[in-house]
């Protein structure tokens, strides 16, 4: 048997979308720029995952950007923004737990004389609304805060810090990475005040290698990449419409009965923790309590083991989880997110995170279960970190 348990790193794509995927590689593989019916046909296919994209977020089509992942809108995001309103200021807020696509960002920016502010979180992850009124400054332009961390599952007070940053200077502009959120959480841009909104695809079902960015109407941003002038100009480069039609089916199918979605993964959670609590003596959860977090991660620090030492054991054994975020498990230094929330020392090195989708079933977990529990104590005796 196999458990994959690493969906916040990468998930399986939905087998309707591996399909269109494939019809349009090989079927409806035109150009969306050319003028001709094959080219007329994918543009098409563009326009309509468009608007499917945008009825999940309730904001008009024209405001979604297609680009490569959560990274490039992210990079998008912060250097087109901060590069467009540098005449107004040059101070951007966000936190220190975002993922490296926004601090690697707000890092290079800080070369071309930009100055961040990095928000501290509480134990259980979230960011105090009163920190960031406190860091706001005259000069201000930006704000960018995480919808769902991607270790420990903390769920950011995103509504209402956008409704504090319009109240203060409406002008400062407000970008959420929903990276982890989008699917998991009802997503209403104009409401919550969101000027610019990251999503991937490989995190819902859908392609690697495609993604977009919410721009709402009026936004000031400039490109970061040059070219033909296609997505009128915001984003040159010949359209993914294999991936933007893959994009777009699974954006729908994951907000189709998303109550019983988000309920399932719910239940999942509390039996995975509530198991562990009773099976394994000195583990830590990390972040918030269950329901007050994501529906689809779990932080696990097991005192006197490694990390990585627990990861083999469970590869071995065709279970695959991560050592905190897999897009931080092959670098040497320990998580920014763990340190933040003042994880004790010795536990930075011990914790791994599980993380589930709406593919993931029961016996997935107790497999988990059944494989951690009955390799711990051995692995504590000949392994101890």
């Amino acid at each position: 048997m196999e458990a994959y348990l690493d969906n916040s790193a990468t998930t399986r794509a939905f087998d309707e979308v591996a399909q269109a995927v494939v019809k349009a590689m090989t079927e409806e593989y035109g150009n969306a720029s050319s003028v001709h019916h094959m080219g007329t046909v994918a543009g098409e296919r563009v326009a309509g995952a468009r608007e499917v994209i945008a009825s999940t977020l309730k904001v008009d089509p024209q405001e979604i950007l297609f680009t490569s992942g959560g990274t490039e809108s992210d990079n998008l995001a912060i250097i087109g923004a901060a590069r467009a309103n540098k005449w107004r200021g040059k101070h951007i807020i966000t936190t220190s737990i975002e993922h490296p696509a926004i601090q690697e960002t707000t890092t290079f920016l800080e070369k071309e004389g930009f100055e961040t502010t990095y928000l501290p979180v509480g134990k259980d992850g979230v960011v105090n609304l009163e920190d960031l009124k406190a860091a706001i400054r005259p000069d201000t332009i930006l704000v960018s805060m995480m919808l769902v961390n991607n270790e420990i599952g903390a769920v950011e007070p995103v509504e209402e810090a956008g409704k504090l940053i319009k109240s203060i200077n409406p002008d400062i502009y407000f970008h959420v990475d929903a990276v982890q959120g989008y699917g998991k959480v009802l997503i209403r841009p104009r409401s919550m005040n969101i000027d610019l909104l990251s999503v991937s695809g490989h995190k819902i079902h859908g392609p690697k290698g495609i993604g977009f960015l919410y721009i709402k109407k009026g936004t000031k941003i400039v490109p970061i990449c040059y070219g033909g002038g296609q997505q009128k100009g915001m984003r040159s480069g010949t359209e993914n419409v294999p991936g933007i039609v893959g994009l777009s089916i699974a954006a729908k199918k994951c907000y189709e009965d998303f109550d019983n979605h988000i309920s399932k993964l719910y239940d999942l959670k509390r039996y995975l923790i509530g198991e562990l609590g009773k099976r394994i003596t000195d583990i830590t959860i990390n972040g918030p309590e269950c329901e007050k977090g994501a529906p689809h991660i779990v932080s696990i620090s097991i005192k006197g083991l490694a990390a990585e030492t627990v990861l083999n054991m469970l590869s071995s054994k065709g279970i695959y989880v991560s050592a905190g975020s897999a897009c931080t498990s092959n670098n040497p230094h320990v998580s920014d997110t763990l340190k933040a929330i003042g994880l004790d020392r010795n536990l930075l090195e011990s914790t791994i995170r599980v993380s589930m989708s709406f593919m993931t079933t029961k016996e997935e977990i107790d497999y988990f279960l059944d494989t951690l529990c009955s390799q711990v104590d051995t692995m504590r005796k000949f392994y101890r970190h």
